[in-house]
């Protein structure tokens, strides 16, 4: 497809992401950045984890995000007593046929919140993870394939540890991007008290797209123009992570590992997804420059000093960002 006719497409297609800003910011204060991070999971088939304290709307955020797509929701409480079954689903004996027929689980959902992933053990976050992987489950013998869309915004709270079971480097670079959710400003926060102060039910979203048309959209992102000099900033930026002597060698002993090659390839998708948000046909670095943070900041493993010195990898990226020339 050339360029005049994708950029022509676009601008008729991207009217929906819109749509569903506007909708849920009807029932959302705020939360516009984890928004458009669902709404680009939506569009390039990625899972997101979200990092906040309780109370901060992610909950009502994917349901919301449901309404306006009318597609099944489910929201799974992790605990540590949670076992894989509870999650996939299971073989149940039928005694009339004498036969086992297979119960589906809640994972067989379009949009799936995984409360505090890291409540549960390892075995069902190794199931969830595999199952966001392969897009299928196996129960018995038999395989069966998950709902398209399926999307997970998996929660972790960064305050209480106690009793968690810390997501592995490998399991959590499955995820496209993870965002940080802070506290409302006194503004967004009065308002918040202006709706939700009462006992009545809080209306919910209304339906503003079809399914088919949020699918029918990714073929679009996947033609969107990435120039070569973008792609060889994205690859820059990822190695510069790997290799951080090269812009800065104070960096160098704040880094135990850096981001894998998975980085590279989603920070190019979320990058496209990002400009088709915008109803642009191309990538630009500012795209790049906007998603880097979210996509990097779990894939970047900082070292006993950085945790000593409390930096984070947020300001690991952001100096990197700084110090990495843009095209």
């Amino acid at each position: 497809m050339d360029h005049e006719a994708l950029a022509a497409k676009i601008t008729k297609s991207y009217q929906w992401v819109d749509g569903i800003k506007q909708e849920m910011g009807r029932v959302l204060v705020g939360q516009s950045s984890l928004v458009e991070r669902l709404i680009i999971g939506l569009l390039t088939n990625g899972h997101i984890l979200l990092e906040g304290v309780p109370g901060l709307a992610k909950t009502l955020a994917i349901k919301s995000l449901a309404g306006c797509l009318n597609s099944d929701f489910a929201r799974l409480q992790f605990t540590p007593d949670l076992l894989p079954a509870d999650l996939l689903g299971t073989m149940v004996y039928n005694q009339e046929s004498g036969d086992f027929s297979a119960k589906l689980g809640p994972i067989f959902s379009n949009l799936v919140l995984a409360d505090e992933i890291n409540r549960a053990p390892a075995k069902v976050q190794s199931a969830l993870l595999e199952a966001m992987q392969e897009r299928q489950v196996t129960i018995g013998s038999k395989s069966y394939p998950l709902p398209d869309p399926f999307l997970v915004l998996a929660t972790q709270n960064p305050i209480d540890q106690e009793g968690t079971y810390t997501l592995p480097e490998a399991q959590l670079d499955r995820f496209l991007v993870k965002v940080n959710i802070d506290y409302p400003n006194k503004q967004e926060e009065l308002t918040i008290l202006e709706r939700m102060a009462t006992s009545a039910e809080i209306a919910g979203t209304k339906q503003v797209v079809d399914i088919d048309k949020v699918i029918a959209s990714r073929a679009l992102v996947n033609d969107i123009y990435i120039d070569p000099s973008i792609r060889e900033y994205i690859v820059e930026l990822v190695h510069n992570t790997r290799n951080p002597g090269n812009v800065d060698p104070e960096l160098v002993p704040l880094i135990r590992s850096g981001a894998s090659p998975r980085a590279t390839i989603n920070l190019a998708l979320a990058s496209k997804a990002h400009a088709f948000s915008q109803g642009r046909a191309f990538v630009t670095p500012q795209d790049v420059k906007d998603l880097a943070t979210d996509v990097l900041r779990h894939r970047i493993l900082p070292s006993y000093e950085a945790e000593a010195e409390d930096i984070s990898t947020d300001l690991i990226v952001e100096r990197i960002l700084n110090k990495t020339i843009v095209p």
